[in-house]
This record gives structure tokens, sequence and C-alpha cells, in this order.
């Protein structure tokens, strides 16, 4: 058996996920698979895509880094697939069940999940929650018409109604508002502008990110808000990507837990989130005109994990995304929304469309439940779904078991998280600034000190020599940058903050931001401060003057030099960058900033604003830069936060959740350009697996700074590892247990990959952290697994991390608990997890590169 499972493995790169010429394929039977048909001539069909993307990752060892971009083939498609007009029958998939047995597998109501824990050992059931929820939408909808059942699925058009999407009232069911954004509620005042996911993600504390979750929840429960879009998890497989701020870095495990703790957090404080953008939506260029090919390993593994990830959390929605997947559109396409999310995944929620992503009325047999915002595009006065949906039904097109099961699952929804027991009314108005609505409730509350605690705690310090960090009393500091400063025309200067930052960047811009009701810059901050301190304090805010920031700095005990990098979403270019970032260097020239100051005073300290990686090879190792500290994006109390940090009322504990490089063309993946307006542009993920960095391991590149890379003002000791088997109960579905544990793969079935079995814990990893240095402190723990090199898997593959925090000389217990699923590898073959051949080894460290201990997993 072990033997023929290697076989399957390494046949994974030649299978492709998602195509919809082999959809029907795996697709279970219940869901009625449908034939296709295909207008494109592309190189990039199934086929040969899949072949290309095999080559690649084969012969990675043989790529040149310093040649290798995936920008040197502009490869275009003459159309996408689509379902044929034909008769479509459904039959609803089985809901997956297992009874709920606590205290490792108890009943959950999503207003009430289980308490957060550095090492989580519940697996929560949403099942008998989503049960009841069904129960209820069933016995709402029975009496409904044909047309009133469409209405639920199809928005009202956009600015049809005051949020950003709507659906009508019908009987005693009042309509959904969908509104912006994953870090905040849009479009309103009196809201908190919470740290941007990727400043969430770099805490690696889930305790905070679950904090963020709920305190974004009450404020969109509290103006009304029904369903939230949020949160983003896409991977941060193009370090250039325009919308990478919005999710949780480059890696699948990290990400996955941030929007797991997220979505727990958020539907605590009662509104619907949303797990976006389902799926391969990796770049703003053409993203409704380009086709990510993508093989199914590498979907499993890499992509689908943070969606997986938010189906346990008991997700309401799911949003599909503008791009093509395999040449079908996601919001088209039944192998990701169907099979995947729907059967695979056991999804018991909605599947909304991104705003105008919807492309045909059959995308219902493909599995979409809601248009958003109704129209085709905005303001034409058509919808795919409404009349045309009311007409395919009405003619057996489209099966009324299929409406029903699209009413069912949103109305579900709206039960499910007890939106019929006095929820509030919405009191926002995203078309009208000046609607005195927008100011009749103020959901603030304290949440600026979750925003301020996320802010320090998601800063990582990259470099400090001679220990200049913390500050101490310095006798004068001065600020060189516009970044220290706040915005000229204060802090919502820009819609939806798209334009040239002239202050300190909070977030980026698009549909992912809010309004700020203030911000904080470090110039305020810092001064309030050096009051305390008694430090003269100079700024010069001038970005272009190099002369005059060199001769500013001359005799000043310190200097801080503030820069920044902005992106965000497509539908805005700022300075050329139509929302990707056309390079990885900081804005308004912050290098030659940054030299000119350390050229003129020995202790140059840097403070980075950044939507992801830059390139600091011009000056990271000047004997003049004495620290850099990596800020992120910090929402309200970004100011306040750099200065916790600078000054030690924080020791810095965060880490990189993506890897820096020494030169762009490091990177695995490369931003794909060009094309007209016609054009669908071919995005093969020809490196498979090996993103961020498990590229760079696999191609022994030596990155600047690594993923999960921090350093702390203290210093951590790590002894006594061990590693424990956990015995599973009786319940948990033994034979499939035995199953994979001689080799054989998870069965095709409802639920299959987020099954208890799979996910229940197996092996306690268990060692010691000790303080070794003279302040208190938190450090991030992380294990890697090692796979045989025969497996194909990269050299290192995060599958644990935790949070300690220590006081100077003591120690503390610190566990990580493993899965079988955390063992696992999709067997393309099998279309099921199975353990992989060989001896499995792990090691704990402090980064990606930095291991303290390793060990065996038993066999």
């Amino acid at each position: 058996m072990a033997r023929r499972l290697l076989s399957l493995l390494l046949l994974a790169p030649y299978v492709l996920a998602g195509s919809s010429s082999s959809a029907s394929a795996t697709t279970s039977s219940s869901s009625g698979s449908a034939p296709v048909t295909s207008s494109s001539t592309a190189a990039s069909s199934s086929s040969s895509a899949s072949s290309s993307a095999a080559s690649s990752v084969t012969s990675a060892s043989s790529v040149s880094t310093s040649t290798y971009s995936a920008t040197s083939y502009l490869a275009t498609e003459t159309g996408p697939l689509t379902l044929p007009i034909s008769d479509y029958t459904f039959s609803p998939y089985p809901t997956p069940s297992l009874a709920p047995d606590p205290p490792l597998f108890p009943a959950t109501d999503p207003l009430y999940p289980p308490p957060v824990s550095p090492d989580p050992l519940v697996v929560p059931d949403f099942a008998p929650a989503w049960a009841a929820a069904y129960a209820k939408a069933k016995a709402m909808i029975s009496g409904w018409t044909i047309e009133q059942k469409v209405n639920v699925s199809t928005g009202v058009f956009w600015e049809g109604g005051v949020c950003v999407g709507n659906t009508p009232a019908i009987e005693d069911y009042p309509g959904l508002c969908l509104q912006d954004s994953p870090l905040g509620v849009r479009d309103t005042d009196l809201v908190t502008s919470f740290p941007a996911g990727i400043t969430a993600a770099s805490t690696w504390n889930r305790a905070l990110i679950r904090a963020r979750g709920v305190a974004i929840g009450e404020e969109n429960k509290g103006k009304g808000v029904n369903v939230a879009l949020g949160p983003m998890m896409n991977m941060g497989r193009v370090a250039q990507g325009g919308r990478n701020w919005e999710g949780f870095g480059a890696d699948p495990y990290l990400s996955g837990e941030a929007a797991y703790e997220t979505i727990l957090g958020m539907q605590s404080g009662g509104v619907q989130a949303t797990a976006k953008h389902y799926i391969n939506n990796e770049q703003e260029w053409k993203r409704t005109m380009y086709s990510s090919n993508v093989d199914d390993r590498t979907e499993h593994e890499i992509y689908a994990q943070p969606f997986m990830r938010a189906v346990m959390a008991g997700v309401s929605s799911v949003m599909c995304s503008y791009n093509l997947i395999n040449d079908t559109y996601a919001c088209n396409n039944n192998k990701t929304l169907n099979d995947l999310m729907k059967r695979e995944f056991g999804f018991q929620g909605y599947i909304q469309s991104d705003w105008s992503a919807t492309m045909a009325t059959l995308s219902a047999v493909a599995g979409l439940d809601m248009t958003m915002p109704g129209d085709i595009t905005f303001g034409s006065g058509t919808s795919y779904f409404g009349g045309n949906l009311t007409a395919f039904v009405m003619n057996d097109t489209i099966s009324m078991e299929r409406l029903d099961d699209m009413a069912t699952r949103i109305v579900a929804a709206w039960y499910y998280m007890h939106q019929d027991e006095n929820y509030p009314n919405v009191t926002l108005n995203s078309f009208d600034a000046y609607d005195p609505i927008n100011w009749e409730v103020n959901v603030q509350s304290n949440h600026y000190e979750i925003v301020r605690e996320i802010g320090a705690a998601g800063t990582v310090l990259l470099k400090n020599e001679r220990g200049v960090l913390p500050l101490d009393k310095p006798r004068s500091i001065v600020l060189v940058g516009s970044d220290a400063a706040p915005p000229t025309s204060g802090p919502n200067e820009y819609t939806d903050q798209g334009g040239d930052p002239s202050g300190i960047l909070a977030m980026g811009w698009g549909s992912g931001t809010d309004n700020f009701t203030y911000l904080i810059s470090p110039y305020e901050a810092i001064q309030q401060r050096a009051r305390l301190d008694q430090t003269s304090v100079f700024w010069n805010f001038d970005d272009w003057n190099l002369d005059a920031a060199g001769n500013d700095v001359i005799g000043m005990e310190v200097a801080i030099v503030f820069v920044n990098s902005d992106s965000g979403e497509g539908y805005i270019t700022v300075d050329g960058n139509a929302g990707d970032r056309q390079n990885l260097t900081a804005w308004h020239q912050g290098d030659e900033l940054i030299l000119a100051v350390a050229a003129q005073n020995n202790n140059t300290i840097v403070v980075t604003n950044s939507v992801g990686p830059l390139i600091l090879e011009p000056w990271v190792e000047h004997p003049n830069v004495t620290a850099i500290v990596w800020a992120n994006l910090g929402g309200n109390e970004a100011g306040n936060a750099v200065m916790d940090i600078l000054y030690g009322n924080w020791n810095p504990s965060g880490r990189l959740p993506y890897t820096i490089a020494k030169a762009p063309t490091d990177y695995s993946a490369q931003l794909v350009l060009g094309g007209t307006a016609t054009d669908i542009l071919s995005i093969n993920y020809t490196e498979g697996l090996y993103i961020d960095y498990r590229w760079f391991d696999y191609m022994n590149i030596t990155p600047r700074y690594e993923f999960g890379f921090g350093l702390s003002y203290t210093t951590f000791e790590y002894s006594d590892l061990a590693i424990t088997p956990i015995n599973a109960p009786d319940y948990a579905q033994t034979e499939l247990i035995n199953n994979w544990e001689n080799g054989g793969a998870s069965p095709i079935a409802e639920g299959s990959t987020t099954a208890l079995w799979l996910h229940m814990p197996a092996y306690q990893v268990t060692f010691n952290v000790k303080n070794t240095g003279s302040v208190y402190g938190g450090e991030i723990p992380q294990l890697y697994l090692h796979h045989d090199p025969s497996v194909g898997e990269p050299p290192s593959v995060l599958k644990g991390f935790t949070n300690v925090e220590v006081s100077p000389g003591q120690t503390a217990p610190v566990s990580i608990t493993l899965s079988r699923y955390d063992l696992s590898v999709w067997d393309v073959v099998r279309q099921g997890w199975a353990k992989p051949e060989g001896t499995i080894t792990f090691s704990i460290g402090a980064s990606s590169r930095d291991f303290r201990l390793t060990g065996t997993i038993p066999a």
C-alpha cells in the first residue's frame, strides 16, 4: 500500500483541480454533474497546463534564480469554459453528521465559540446549529412563490439600498445588509479602523486575532450589518499583489489559523462572516480576465486550506472571486463550488458572488447561491438571476429543488446567526457620506485598546544593533519622512484611501478600507512620550529634499526614518500602480532618504509601514542603520503602536508572515502584466507547492529575512522536547483512522476534508521555553514538518505555532498539537488525504530557518 501511495503522490502535479472538463469525475452524484463546452484553444487547456506545472516543479532545481521570472510569458486564451443550456436535476448534499461529544467535539452555537487557546484542542461542531437553522428556513420558504425565492438570491442592484449589497424583504424576512470591509465597517462614521489582516497575522497570536474578530463583529452588528464581507484569505502568492495586505500572509497554515480565529470572533459578535475571495485571486491586474491554472494537489494543500478552516469555524458565507480557475470563472466553477466547497468541505452556508462576478444564470447549477449586487454590471438594470433565474426554473432548466436549496441556505444563515432575534436596524448609508444616519450609532467602544495592542504585537523587529532599542530617554530625536506625520488633509484625504499617502500609512486602498474616525501618527505619539522624557524632538517630513534631510540629522542622538509602500484594489490606480505594486521598493524615494540620513547619523533607525515585503538591500547592511522596525499597517493607533515598540512599552514579539527577499526575482511567482482589453491571461501556477519560504528552502536561496523571523528585546532557550501520541475516542470513526494509518486515503464523501477523525488531536509536542534575557517578553515557537524527499513536499512546512510569555530567568511549558490532517498530503488519484510514505521529522524553532529542537513523528 505504501509503495502504491508513493507512486500516486508523484503523479500529483499532473492532475488539475477545477478544470471543468474533469469536474464531473469527482463530483458527488447528488450534485448532478454537468457537461461542458469550451471555446478555448489556448495552450493552457487542462492537459497542457498540468504538464507545464509538473515540469516546472520537478525541474525546479535547475532554474537559475538570477533569470527566473513568471512574467517572461504572456499566454492568452480565447474564452472561458461554460455550461450548456440543458436540464439540470438537483439533490441537496447530505449533511455530514457525527454526534457531538464534548469536550473535544462540542455542539457549538456561532455566538458562543470555544474559548481561544494558544494550542487549540477543541473541534467545534456547528452541525446542530445549522440543522436547527435549516428547519426554520425550510418552514419559512415553504409558502413562498418562485419569484420570492429568487429575490432572496438576487441583490437589489448597485445603490438599490444603503449597504454595498442588499437583498429585499420578503414577508417576515427583512432581507440582508452586506457591507465591507475586512478591517472594519466601510462607508460610515464612528467606527474603528482596525489593523489590517497582514498585521493581525504578524502577531502569530490566536488570542489577539480572535479579539480583533470579536470587535469587528460587534461593530458590524451595532451598525445593523447582517453580512460582513471578510475576512480575506488569499495567499499572497505574488509579493506585489495589490490586496495581500487584506489577508494573512503567504503560508496556508498561518492564513488558515488566522481566518479560523477571525471568523469565530466575528460571528460571536453577531455578524455573518464571509470567507473571500474564493479562490486563486492572487493579483489585481485584469482580475476579471485571467485564468489561474492550478494543479489539484497545489489547490488542496495551499490555496484551499484557509477556506477549509473557515468552514470549520462555522462561516456563514463564502464569496467566489472574479478570476477564472483552469479556464472556468470562479463563480461558475462546478469543481470548486460544488465538489470542493459544498461536498468535500461540507459547507452549509451560501456562496455569494463578488460584485458583478456572476457570469451566467447557470452559475446556480455550478453552486452559486446569491448574486451581488444583483445587476450584471453596475447600473445595467439587468441580472443573471432575477427574472432570468425565474425563467430558468419555470422551464425546468434549473430545478425547483436547486432554487429551494439556494433560498434555504441564505435564510438559514440568518437564523443560524440569530439575526431574527431583535437584530439592530441599519444605521449607515454607503452612498451618502452626509446622511445623518451615519452618525446615529457610535460602535467604537474601547476597541482602540485592541487596535493599539495588535499594532504593537504585529510589529516585527528585524534589526537591533548595539541594543539601540528600546530607547531610553534620548537627549534628542529627529523624525525624517512623511510617513512619520499626520496626513496633510486629514486621515480620509482620499476616497477609499485611494491616493498617494501624505502621512502615516495605516491601511492600503480599495473596498478593504473604512473611514478613520481619527489617526495617531508617530509624530504625535513620540511628541507625547518626549514630553515625559524631556527629549528634544525635531522633524523633517519632506521626502524629496535629501540634502536637508541629511543636514537635519547631524549631531542628533537618534535619527528615525519613516518610509512606506502602498497598494490596493485594482479599480483605483495610484502613481501608476493599478492595484498591484509595480516594484518592491519604498515609495517617495525611501531608499535614498534612508541613505541620506545614514550618511550623516550613526544611529539611524528605520521604521517601515508597508503592505508587503520590500527589497532592503540598498541600505540594510549600512553600518549606521542600527535598527529596522517593520510596523505593517496599524489602523487608528498606528503611531502609538510604533511608539510602544520604540520605547519598550511592548517587547517585540511579531514575526514575518512572508519572506523578505534580496531580489524580486528570488520569489517563485511574479506579477503577470500585459494583454489587451479582450484577452484572458493564462497565469500558470508552475511553482506548485513551492511558494514563499518553501521555494527559498527548495532552491537554497538565502533570503534577507526569512518567513517567521522576528527579534525581541530578550532571548529565549528551548529544551526538553517530547512527542506523545493521543488516543482517539471510540466515537471517532476508528476504522477511518486505521485505514489512514495503513496508507489508505480519506474517502470521497460529504465533509471528507473537514471530518473530525482527520482533525482531532493526534500527537502532542511538548517542550520548555526559558527567558534567558533581562526583560519580560513573548516568544512564538513554530513547528515545521519535514517529509521524505520522495513525497514531493517542500523541505519545511509550517504545521503549528503558539505564543508564550515568560519573565526573565523563568521557564514555561509549551505544547503544540498535531492532527492527522497536519501530517497528510493530498492524493490526487484517490482524491483524499493520506499519510505519506517514509519517516516524518519535525523541527521547533523561532523561524523557518532558526530551528532549536528536532524530533520524529512516531511511526
